[in-house]
């Protein structure tokens, strides 16, 4: 899911991030997949987390669980998507280290399956009660969440939930999440903080869904260029 990764970044480039480095966790990979030539390809080890905002966890498998201490203990600002997801769910001390960084820091983006697999439950229990669901995952990891789905959630730490208004069935497309998580990063790369980036970000990211036009289906690629 190398693809995963150059999705996140496209997006945080066209939406202003600026200077975007893209760290594949398998670097023989470095050389398989098309990149912008705007991307700048780095090891992980010549990364200064503490200056970064960093998205992590957009497919690999267990590829990324190696790498979470380090970058929920040094990453200034964090965004946690896919598998990063699923192996906090599946580490009690990655849990504990996610809860102990600073509010404002940190925005979860789970669809259904993950935050069920984050609250120890499953996905119907949390697809009735949304809203619910959001709030736990936001007191339970000190993280401003998204709960994506048909009228995503945004929650965060003693602040009012909101419910996203715009996106539609074209965001079911493979890739659109790592396309939101890449914007969620821009945005707090640009200054926002991790409420207001999640919740203008899953705005933006649905507006340019309902605002499609033209002949060619949405995919995550043309998505990550029309932000």
């Amino acid at each position: 899911m190398t693809g995963a990764a150059q999705l996140a970044a496209s997006a945080a480039l066209h939406a202003g991030a600026g200077r975007v480095y893209v760290v594949l966790l398998d670097t023989a990979d470095v050389h398989k997949i098309p990149v912008q030539p705007e991307f700048m390809m780095r090891d992980l080890s010549d990364i200064d987390l503490r200056l970064m905002t960093v998205v992590a966890g957009c497919g690999g498998g267990d590829a990324i669980t190696p790498y979470l201490a380090t970058l929920l203990t040094a990453a200034g600002k964090l965004v946690l998507d896919a598998d990063a997801l699923n192996a906090i769910a599946r580490s009690p001390d990655l849990h504990r280290l996610t809860h102990s960084r600073t509010t404002g820091s940190t925005v979860m983006t789970p669809h259904p399956l993950e935050a069920a697999r984050l609250l120890g439950t499953d996905t119907p229990s949390v697809q009735a009660n949304r809203l619910d669901s959001a709030h736990r995952l936001a007191h339970v990891f000190n993280s401003t969440v998204v709960l994506k789905g048909s009228g995503s959630i945004i929650a965060a730490p003693n602040r009012l939930a909101r419910i996203n208004p715009t996106g539609n069935a074209r965001l079911a497309s493979p890739g659109t999440g790592d396309v939101l998580a890449g914007l969620v990063g821009a945005l707090m790369a640009a200054g926002e903080d991790a409420f207001n980036a999640a919740c203008g970000a899953t705005f933006r990211h649905g507006l340019a869904a309902d605002r499609w036009t033209g002949p060619e289906n949405l995919t995550a690629q043309s998505l990550s260029a029309r932000l």
